[in-house]
């Protein structure tokens, strides 16, 4: 009968020592939420007046919500660190800065690349060319920046699919920013064959671009006399536009139309390569049985064009 009595008046010592133990730190826990929730209003109120004095800065919307929300982990973390100590007297802020050294060795091994690119995404906001709306390209990516995130930037491409980039790939990597300004100049290289007039072509390719309507007017345009190409002179055509990839397209689009509408009118040839086959002895047509000299002279006209020779 005592045997069993006995494990139930442990168990019931031991709820009594836990219910004990609670009541003696109530005033602590008590203390520890009224720490809570002032550190709640403090981060409040800052996160307010930091937006309002980088609002009054004029700075990125992207880099004010990134310092608003560092604004808001580093009150957190304060209020944190005090709400423990008032919990649990006997951890001091000694023992808890110890604590977290130690604590943050593992956890910045086990989240290394989140960290990195929390970092990263920070840098790259703080970067003043790098804006959210941007048409960007890196190495094999390209497309328009539609958020940066704590960990990816993402990036629109223009073939509509979202590719979300780790922030980190971004920073150690060259990026081209495409519409940093809003104007960008496009080359375009002409061709004109040899027995053309080489300064009438180029005369018409000059007048034919000054009257580009996708052409900025405010900015001079280019026609140089580049090389000499395998089969052409080579001309370099060079003038302004806006900067987006469509409104580049489109500019590229309506300059090689006009150029090769206005050559042509000219009567200014562009050439094609020509490529001439040699053979290291006489070809020899075979005609099928029955067939007649004169199958054999078509086949051969009907040759010679291909060959070239």
């Amino acid at each position: 009968m005592d045997s069993n009595i006995e494990p139930l008046n442990i168990i019931y010592g031991q709820f009594n020592e836990i219910i004990r133990h609670t009541i003696a730190l109530a005033p602590n826990f008590l203390s520890g939420s009224i720490v809570l929730i002032l550190t709640w209003i403090v981060a409040l109120i800052l996160g307010r007046v930091s937006l309002m004095i980088l609002r009054r800065s004029r700075s990125r919307p992207s880099l004010q919500v990134a310092l608003v929300k560092v604004t808001h982990l580093s009150v957190w973390l304060l209020g944190g660190m005090i709400a423990l100590t008032i919990l649990f007297p006997n951890l001091t802020p000694t023992k808890l800065l110890a604590g977290l050294g130690i604590g943050s060795i593992a956890i910045g091994l086990a989240f290394k690349d989140i960290f990195e690119n929390f970092l990263a995404g920070f840098l790259i906001l703080l970067r003043k060319p790098m804006r959210i709306g941007d048409d960007i390209e890196c190495n094999d990516l390209s497309g328009r920046v539609e958020n940066i995130s704590i960990r990816d930037t993402f990036l629109r491409k223009r073939s509509g699919e979202l590719f979300l980039v780790p922030n980190s790939y971004l920073y150690k990597n060259p990026v081209k920013i495409l519409t940093d300004r809003h104007l960008r100049r496009i080359s375009l290289v002409v061709g004109v064959a040899y027995g053309e007039n080489a300064a009438a072509a180029q005369e018409v390719i000059s007048k034919t671009v000054e009257a580009l309507e996708t052409r900025d007017k405010s900015k001079p345009f280019d026609v140089f006399a580049k090389e000499f190409g395998s089969s052409s002179i080579d001309f370099l055509v060079r003038w302004w536009t806006e900067s987006p990839p469509r409104q580049e397209h489109a500019s590229r689009s309506e300059a090689v139309i006009s150029i090769k509408a206005a050559l042509d009118r000219e009567g200014i040839e562009i050439p094609f390569p020509y490529r001439t086959l040699t053979f290291a002895e006489p070809m020899r047509v075979v005609t099928e049985p029955g067939g007649s000299d004169e199958d054999a002279e078509d086949t051969d006209q009907k040759t010679d064009p291909e060959t070239g020779s």
